[in-house]
């Protein structure tokens, strides 16, 4: 479990990497989600790496997904 804060600052990294993709693209959104969550796990809390983890795994999600 992340703290109040740091769970705040992973949705809103994962509302600014998919804000051009809807939110009823669920897989695509889990899948950056997934991503960001590892690397939170990780201990990363930078807000910029967050982003750059969540653009990498958007721009990696299959075609179907974007």
């Amino acid at each position: 479990m992340f703290d109040p804060a740091t769970t705040a600052l992973l949705r809103t990294v994962l509302d600014e990497v998919c804000e051009s993709v809807s939110r009823a693209e669920t897989g695509a959104r889990a899948h950056v989600a997934s991503k960001i969550l590892e690397a939170a796990t990780r201990g990363e809390k930078s807000p910029d790496h967050l982003k750059q983890v969540g653009r990498q795994a958007l721009s990696q999600a299959p075609t179907m997904w974007r």
